[in-house]
């Protein structure tokens, strides 16, 4: 199997959206769009799911073009999609129906993603002393947000599609769902399963994805392997804590102080030579050198970079 999105196009009006946006997947794993508010991610997102008409390109699963009736999709959207005063056990069924699930199968499933993303007490009426009215099950507004996100994920995952969507999926969690989101996402991977992610959570996007594309007002500023681009960077970023006060070093070497923290100074240099020979300096010194940290750029410094100098 293999995604690949080629040439892309969406306009409204004389506004372009998404501008000759190419992209693909050769392999299963997380492929991550990223960008600012209105940068196009979801709106190319919409496309793929055949949810949006675009006025040029393809959109090809297993090299033919993907059509949303006979590809096995699942899409977790980044707005509440539930509707609010239908039990959930009702809605998760019909979900599961719309993507020819049998029923006593989706009933399996449900319990499984409901144990799994422990929202069993909302789905499934409780127990209650004897003599005592059986309570009703839960519709989707008596959930909190985190909760009606754990419902809509079950929902995306009960037809066990072989492409998924996750459009900001960590959106709204608690770091405890957060991780459960995650650990989730690692399942999925583990079983060779296609998704595409947006998300504005870079730390995520490092700790899952090894393609990306940055969007900005439409356009592709940086593709690729994530570790690459990195590379690409070099090992740019220093951090320097002493217990000695440097700034006479620092203005010495003409240094770039990104900013100081707690942690120390956070320098951009040239290059490892120049960084070197700066704590050779401090060494020289007798500086006492608590911390030194020299690392390429993390996504969110690229991401900064790339979309503060588009918009520029």
């Amino acid at each position: 199997m293999s995604l690949e999105v080629r040439n892309l196009v969406k306009k409204y009006g004389d506004k372009t959206v998404v501008n000759n946006l190419s992209f693909h997947m050769e392999t299963p794993g997380v492929y991550a769009l990223l960008g600012t508010n209105g940068a196009g991610k979801t709106t190319t997102l919409r496309i793929m799911l055949g949810m949006l008409a675009f006025d040029s390109g393809e959109v090809l699963w297993n090299k033919k073009p993907l059509d949303p009736m006979k590809v096995n999709l699942g899409y977790l959207a980044e707005e509440r999609g539930l509707y609010p005063k239908y039990t959930l056990i009702d809605q998760l069924l019909y979900f599961a129906k719309l993507k020819n699930v049998p029923r006593d199968e989706a009933k399996k499933r449900i319990r499984y993603w409901a144990q799994r993303l422990e929202v069993e007490e909302y789905i499934y009426a409780q127990p209650q002393a004897k003599g005592k009215k059986k309570p009703k099950e839960k519709t989707a507004d008596q959930l909190s947000k985190g909760n009606q996100q754990k419902i809509q994920l079950m929902a995306a995952l009960l037809s066990e599609p072989e492409l998924i969507v996750l459009d900001e999926p960590l959106s709204g969690l608690d770091p405890v769902n957060s991780d459960l989101f995650k650990s989730i996402i690692k399942e999925l991977m583990e079983k060779d399963i296609y998704l595409i992610m947006s998300s504005h959570q870079m730390e995520t996007i490092e700790e899952f994805s090894s393609n990306i594309t940055i969007l900005n007002r439409g356009n592709a500023v940086l593709q690729g392997d994530l570790n690459e681009i990195k590379k690409s960077y070099g090992r740019v970023n220093m951090i320097v804590k002493c217990d000695d006060d440097i700034e006479e070093y620092i203005k010495l070497f003409q240094l770039n102080v990104m900013k100081r923290t707690p942690d120390g100074y956070h320098i951009k240099v040239t290059g490892e030579q120049q960084a070197m020979q700066f704590l050779a300096k401090l060494t020289e010194q007798k500086v006492s050198v608590v911390r030194f940290e020299l690392r390429e750029p993390s996504l969110h410094e690229i991401f900064v970079e790339k979309v503060g100098t588009a918009n520029e």
